[in-house]
């Protein structure tokens, strides 16, 4: 044997043995796991993969090809523990036998902020080899959805595509104030059923063609107080919609405006630590600023968060700010551990405000015109004047909106940064 050989042998063995005195024995439920959440007499699939040492487990939610990664995860007298602190979300399962079973949801249901938040019941067994999965009409391209949303918008987008080379069909549903987040789904025979179980909770929607060349489109696990406007909705391909003469989705920037444009737009909110931080600060004077509003509560201000951070470290430098304003219920009021999770989680630079409750947001932002999507972003130029708004967010999900909208938002940048700074009247 190679003398080098034979040391790094011995290396390995040793290694190897003080992994194993140390304690970070393989753990007994490690690996893939498959099963369903029972979502209002709904069974919505849920693939949870868990990795490492008993010691220092890992586990990620499974979307298609999209992972939601648990803030941590233990194992201890038979029960599994995976917290998403950043959606304040667990899934506690019991191991008996192959079977895992239990509740998903959040962490303390039943406050006053969340009086009626059961959790979900989940049940999981070691996943097999996958089914083929049969081939379905195809329906891949852009749909429109007519509805009549609280938000007064009169159109949602439906995108479809193929998930790669497979027979899967990946779904997303663009509303005024964001993306339904990737589903993803196979053929059953006579409609296509999507859906995703990510840290942020459940979606299943049924895709049914028609003889028509329409698509009857139902969310299957909606509240009781949205079935009614959530079910047999019809979806057109474009052309087909403004041949009837129905409206198209609105546009992001024509959802919200500001009653009076030539007033600068005030905040004055708490940092996490407590210091009031207002639009006077000196560090905002002739700068462009986004003031984005939002809430840690919100799955696509979660989308918008790794954006706007990429913004603020790309031009921070040439006189941009960003501040979040975050509306937040009244458990996390008095103890914001759910904001503090999702700053860490996208690694955020700039100033995050706590500004009140999501239903104080009229109130807190009186500046603003039908203001009601999560998120909603306005662009101060260097005067501190509002130039644009920009409601709810295209995330990654939708790619072809996403890029759209981070080219629209860089242009506007780009402008309003090149622009010169007001002058500055002279005491007298």
């Amino acid at each position: 044997m190679n003398p080098f050989s034979g040391k790094l042998f011995a290396g390995f063995v040793l290694l190897a043995s003080s992994i194993v005195a140390f304690g970070a024995t393989p753990s007994p439920i490690a690996g893939t796991w498959d099963g369903a959440a029972t979502v209002r007499g709904q069974q919505v699939p849920v693939r949870l993969q868990i990795s490492g040492p008993e010691s220092n487990l890992k586990a990620v939610l499974i979307n298609g090809p999209e992972q939601a990664v648990a803030s941590s995860a233990s194992f201890a007298d038979g029960t599994l523990l995976v917290s998403f602190n950043y959606f304040a979300r667990s899934l506690q399962v019991k191991l008996d036998g192959d079977q895992l079973t239990g509740t998903f949801g959040l962490v303390s249901p039943g406050t006053p902020a969340h009086p009626s938040a059961p959790r979900i019941p989940v049940s999981l067994h070691p996943a097999k080899s996958a089914d083929a999965v049969q081939a379905g009409p195809d329906i891949h391209g852009d749909w429109e959805i007519a509805v009549k949303s609280n938000k007064g918008e009169s159109a949602w987008q439906l995108r479809l595509e193929p998930s790669g080379k497979s027979a899967l069909l990946h779904a997303v549903i663009q509303r005024i104030d964001g993306d339904t987040g990737s589903l993803y789904g196979s053929w059953d025979g006579h409609r296509y059923l999507v859906s995703h179980f990510t840290a942020a909770g459940p979606a299943l929607y049924s895709i049914e063609p028609q003889g028509n060349g329409t698509l009857l489109v139902s969310n299957l696990i909606a509240a009781e107080s949205q079935r009614a406007q959530a079910h047999d909705l019809v979806a057109r391909r474009p052309t087909e919609a403004r041949r009837e003469n129905l409206a198209a989705p609105t546009d992001s920037t024509q959802q919200t405006s500001v009653k009076d444009t030539s007033v600068p737009f005030h905040f004055s909110f708490p940092d996490l630590a407590g210091k009031v931080v207002s639009n006077s600060d000196p560090e905002f004077a002739n700068k462009v600023v986004i003031v984005a509003i939002g809430g840690s509560w919100c799955p696509n201000c979660h989308d918008e968060a790794p954006f706007l951070e990429s913004l603020y470290r790309k031009y921070h430098s040439r006189g941009l700010e960003i501040v979040n304003l975050s509306f937040e219920e009244e458990d996390q009021l008095q103890n914001p551990t759910r904001l503090r999770a999702f700053v860490k989680r996208y690694g955020l630079t700039y100033p995050v405000l706590i500004a009140g409750t999501p239903d104080e947001l009229n109130e807190k932002i009186p500046q603003g015109e039908h203001l009601n999507c999560w998120p909603t972003s306005f662009i101060l130029g260097r005067d501190g004047r509002v130039k644009e708004v920009h409601a709810g967010f295209a995330g990654p999900a939708n790619p072809p909106a996403h890029q759209a909208l981070e080219r629209e938002v860089t242009e506007t940048l780009e402008r309003l940064l090149a622009e010169q700074a007001p002058k500055q009247r002279a005491a007298k």
